[in-house]
């Protein structure tokens, strides 16, 4: 079996789905690429059982075959070999001669008998929606899933779809997120868990463009199709947690900031609240908001002000820093809207305008005053 590629466009296709290998893995066939020609067409697959990952190209060969090459010193010798044609040489017992312009390179490539077999979309339900409208999801709510491996429901982004619009919602107990799109629809009202590691892959493999994207799920798997780029990932079998009982039907108090200003303020007094809480107590009245931080072993203290718009009764409540700072990045505005009501009860983050077809909620829960 013999083909020739593009040094450079293969590192480039190879690079879309490196992520999905795991560097310890259990089985040691799962460290390699899947290399497999049919008419012309070269399909590279990766997968770590959960996620499969799958890009296509065009290269030059003369027979339909398959391989399996080690990835690491695949893409590590690829990134040091300048843009020019490869030949790729596999004789009968998967060696693998690799011929640059001047240079030879050999690998012991693997039975691809072996690799595992892919899982097919039997009974798949499909709906459409753009690129960009996926990868904006999944930015505005990966950082919110929980890392908690006790509680398996809230470590992926919790997809809800319906004849309206398709939903996308993250937790991790502390903090929530709630993205809506209404210019995505399902057939049917449906809802189901997809982990963090291949939202992160597609995010990067995904252009941010108004491109369709096929997008199918069964019981177990979610199929996602992109032009060259394939993708299918094992759902989180478990139960959502039911997250509109904690979003506060009335928050009566309304306070709007400057987004970049709030941000760098936080980040300047949080330098010195306690490192395990992030605790920064907020004191608003009237138009200042006040942010104070402080830690007591230590005796540092950080006091800070601001203008602000605020409507309602002066209050005093502490939220985690850290969590405030991560939620106002997902706000595309330059002020946001922070909806309150008593010190004990969530805050509600929105920007203050949406974009049309989006619907961005954020809640967070706030921390224990320590007077």
């Amino acid at each position: 079996m013999k083909f020739i590629v593009s040094s450079s466009s293969l590192l480039k296709h190879l690079q879309q789905i490196s992520g999905v290998i795991n560097a310890n893995t259990v089985l040691p066939i799962l460290e390699d690429f899947l290399f497999e020609i049919q008419d012309k067409k070269l399909s590279v697959t990766a997968t770590d059982l959960e996620t499969v990952m799958r890009v296509q190209m065009d290269i030059e060969s003369k027979v339909n075959g398959k391989v399996c090459i080690p990835a690491k010193i695949l893409m590590d010798s690829l990134k040091n070999i300048a843009d020019q044609p490869l030949t790729f040489n596999i004789d009968k017992s998967f060696a693998v001669e690799i011929t640059s312009d001047n240079g030879k390179y050999k690998v012991m490539g693997e039975n691809p008998d072996n690799f595992p077999k892919e899982p097919s979309a039997d009974d798949a339900t499909s709906f459409t929606m753009t690129s960009s409208g996926l990868v904006t999801a999944i930015n505005k709510t990966l950082f919110a899933v929980s890392n908690d491996d006790l509680r398996p429901a809230m470590t992926g982004v919790f997809f809800e779809l319906s004849k309206e619009s398709v939903q996308f919602v993250a937790t991790d107990a502390h903090r929530l997120v709630r993205y809506k799109r209404t210019d995505a629809k399902a057939a049917k009202t449906e809802s189901f868990i997809v982990p963090k590691k291949p939202l992160n892959l597609l995010k990067n493999a995904l252009p941010d463009n108004d491109d369709e994207l096929s997008i199918s799920y069964n019981n177990n798997h979610l199929f996602v199709s992109h032009g060259d780029v394939q993708m299918i990932c094992r759902l989180i079998d478990a139960r959502f947690p039911d997250y509109k009982v904690v979003i506060p039907s009335d928050n009566p108090y309304k306070l709007i900031v400057n987004k970049h200003d709030f941000q760098n303020a936080l980040r300047r007094v949080s330098v010195f609240s306690n490192k395990s809480t992030n605790q920064v107590a907020l004191n608003i009245t009237g138009s200042e908001l006040q942010m104070a931080a402080q830690d007591v072993d230590f005796s540092f203290e950080g006091n800070e002000r601001m203008n602000c718009q605020y409507d309602g009764s002066d209050l005093q409540i502490a939220f985690n820093a850290k969590f405030l700072i991560e939620m106002l990045s997902a706000a595309d505005t330059d002020d946001v809207k922070i909806e309150l009501s008593t010190p004990t009860k969530a805050g509600i983050i929105k920007p203050t305008e949406q974009a049309e077809h989006e619907d961005l909620l954020m809640l967070v829960m706030p921390l224990m005053l320590n007077n």
